[in-house]
């Protein structure tokens, strides 16, 4: 899960593994029914931490919640970012996205879950993927790779998109999912403005595998 500076001392480290095990339960329970009425209690339990020590960190369920969706989607983004150093294309960036996501449904299931469920409201955040890829589209944009007016539109289309495939990928997982992922990013970028043979290569390039 994604981290911050290291504690300093005992206390802050204790406590900063307390905090972490809350939002860890929160994610979980997202994940397994997305059901954010459990009680304080379960969720305490399910951490192992007291029950007192929730309010130490958060004042409500739906702080905590909030949180265990800024966690996962910072590790989203960070799990991308892992496996695409080293591409300079936005393009193949873009493409890579979608195609490494769907591979995520194996690989990393807690997450791919809370971002079907969660990730809509979150298109235009300033956390996890959403920041880098607009930070791609940007690039694209100013480069002229992309002939699209506009980042932030943009970003709505290939976010709406990419949440479509999350869903398709879950929900019928007996589809190829690499081939759906080629399939839809090779879309997107033709409606970025990429020509069609190069939209095309770009989405069937090898990829790294996702551990």
């Amino acid at each position: 899960m994604p981290t911050s500076a290291p504690p300093k001392n005992r206390f802050e480290r204790r406590r900063a593994e307390t905090r972490q095990a809350l939002v860890r339960s929160a994610r979980q329970i997202l994940a397994e029914t997305g059901d954010t009425s459990a009680s304080i209690q379960t969720i305490a339990e399910r951490a192992d931490v007291g029950f007192g020590s929730f309010y130490n960190h958060f004042e409500s369920k739906t702080e905590l919640f909030d949180a265990a969706v800024s966690d996962a989607l910072e590790e989203f983004g960070q799990v991308i970012d892992e496996r695409v150093q080293g591409i300079d294309d936005p393009a193949e960036l873009v493409a890579a996205g979608f195609r490494l996501t769907a591979r995520m449904a194996d690989s990393h299931p807690e997450l791919l879950r809370i971002l079907r469920d969660r990730g809509l409201a979150h298109i235009h955040s300033d956390r996890g993927l959403a920041p880098r890829a607009l930070r791609d589209l940007e690039i694209g944009i100013a480069s002229g790779r992309f002939t699209c007016a506009g980042a932030t539109t943009a970003l709505s289309a290939v976010g709406g998109t990419l949440m479509s495939l999350v869903a398709l990928r879950l929900a019928r997982p007996d589809l190829d999912g690499d081939v759906a992922a080629s399939e839809l990013a090779e879309m997107v970028l033709r409606m970025l403005g990429v020509p069609a043979d190069d939209a095309h290569e770009v989405t069937r390039r090898p990829l790294p595998e996702l551990t």
